[in-house]
């Protein structure tokens, strides 16, 4: 949990690593935290011991999770999208009809 010339001290996986960027320490550290729980997890559900492999399954699982989130994202805004220009098209009639009165 070092930060020191060489970067942030990020331990992963009972891996030691220095990131270096413009991103805050304590984001850095529950960055680390966060894939070092998931490959422990995947590490307790499965009989490899190769951390490569950990990883890579790691990396798979947080993906699959990003494009979930991000095609439920994506039907929101268009289902937003869609009520923001109905709500439009009623408020241009309203508009229309209290300038014809």
């Amino acid at each position: 949990m070092a930060n020191d010339a060489d970067g942030i001290r990020v331990v992963i996986f009972d891996q030691e690593y220095f990131i270096r960027g413009q991103l805050d320490e304590a984001y850095i550290q529950k960055l680390g935290a966060f894939l070092d729980g998931r490959m422990r997890a995947i590490a307790g559900r499965t009989r490899t011991v190769d951390s490569m492999r950990i990883a890579v399954l790691a990396a798979l699982n947080i993906a699959d999770e990003f494009h979930q989130i991000k095609a439920r994202y994506e039907e929101k805004t268009r289902r937003v999208d869609e009520r923001v220009e109905e709500f439009a098209r009623l408020l241009e009639r309203y508009l229309k009809e209290a300038d014809s009165q």
